[in-house]
């Protein structure tokens, strides 16, 4: 049975009891509880150069060659994106198979105020279907918007939303060093300016704007949230990356020297996490085809990324009592990628008078992607309801 908890125009609720058992994302690597001493140095693995990527059955040796190329720049990942575009929406995933027709599509790229070539892309409904409103997504760390969201951006924009997107910078087919993060406010910045300039597209000039943030994009949602909040009609959040627990936290020392040497290396890989993908997607079939989202970053988490991603989840913990925006929060009850109880958290402390929390049994991280159709389809379900009902009181 899912779990539904609504708060609309009523005061929050007082903060919760079991605040440290909050979890965080495994990007970051996990510290011995028992030590809480810096590791000594035989367990500090730093790796430069890049893991061979697995081989993605049933594909050619030609594709898969293709597929494995160094990724590290945006004209390599375009080129393998296009290699694999038409083979990607073959697969048999019910967001490719029982996408809706006449959905109009839209590529394009933006030069940002970092000199930086953004790609973007829109979703909009078939001629004569009335426009709602816009949603902008924020894809999660390693992702892109050109796979698995290709699928949920047709099925909401079937609904009547204008679906936008980018990929940020140095992910998916953004300029920038692949999978590095010199700085997470770059990231909200540049969502802030791209979505400017979505607000003022033609189709949705006027119109509600809503953010969905998955992942790691629920925290730069949450970010760009604090930092121009009556830029957006309400966020919606799919598994945020928004707390850490004191169970994954390295140690004081240990945050001290990998942000030292953050500054002397900072594009270095650290040893890489467990494979996410046995952690993210419930449903067995639809994990091996994870492995054809080619151009997300699988390497090890760079130096400065790592420290990053750190300062904000501690950065956002510290203000969720600033968030005051209509909030929908989304989450697997048995994710093992972010804590559920980090959702709570933020639902039980953030201002808005108007959230809601929906936690679905079972459910694993990717619960737009990796969970059984029917699940799947009841969570996109809920977040079309959800903006039906906020666009409907303009």
């Amino acid at each position: 049975m899912d779990l539904t908890l609504t708060s609309r125009f009523l005061p929050p609720p007082e903060p919760p009891l079991l605040l440290r058992k909050c979890g965080a994302p495994t990007v970051l690597r996990r510290w011995p509880s028992t030590n809480r001493n810096f590791p000594a140095p035989r367990r500090t693995h730093l790796a430069i150069t890049a893991k061979k990527r697995a081989v993605i059955e049933g594909v050619s040796d030609e594709m898969n060659a293709i597929a494995s190329q160094n990724l590290d720049f945006a004209p390599a990942r375009r080129r393998v994106r296009s290699a694999f575009s038409e083979v990607q929406q073959q697969l048999d995933h019910c967001l490719f198979k029982m996408a809706p027709s006449g959905i109009r599509e839209e590529e394009w790229y933006e030069r940002n105020s970092r000199g930086l070539e953004i790609f973007c892309k829109s979703w909009l409904p078939k001629p004569g279907v009335r426009i709602k409103g816009a949603l902008c997504f924020c894809h999660g760390y390693g992702d892109t918007c050109t796979f698995f969201f290709e699928g949920i951006a047709k099925h909401i924009a079937a609904s009547g939303y204008g679906v936008y997107a980018v990929d940020h910078p140095g992910f998916g087919l953004s300029e920038g060093l692949h999978g590095y993060i010199p700085s997470f406010d770059h990231l909200v910045d540049n969502v802030i300016e791209q979505c400017a300039k979505i607000k003022g597209r033609p189709e949705v000039r006027g119109l509600p704007c809503f953010l969905l943030g998955q992942s790691m994009g629920g925290a730069v949602a949450l970010k760009a949230n604090l930092k121009a909040p009556w830029d957006w009609d309400g966020v919606v959040l799919v598994a945020p990356m928004c707390k850490i627990s004191e169970d994954v936290t390295p140690p004081e020392p240990a945050v001290k020297a990998l942000t030292l040497l953050s500054r002397v290396m900072p594009k270095a890989k650290l040893v890489p996490p467990k494979d996410l993908a046995e952690l993210a997607f419930r449903d067995s079939k639809k994990r091996k085809m994870a492995s054809y989202n080619v151009i997300c970053y699988s390497d090890p988490v760079r130096l400065k990324t790592a420290v990053e991603l750190l300062k904000t989840t501690k950065s956002i913990e510290s203000q969720v009592q600033k968030v005051s925006s209509p909030l929908l929060i989304l989450h697997g009850a048995a994710d093992r990628v972010t804590d559920p109880l980090v959702s709570r958290f933020l639902y039980e402390n953030a201002s808005s008078k108007d959230k809601t929390l929906k936690l679905y049994e079972g459910g694993y991280h990717s619960i737009l992607e990796g969970e059984p159709d029917d699940r799947i389809f009841t969570v996109l379900n809920d977040i079309i309801s959800w903006l039906d009902s906020r666009c409907s009181l303009k």
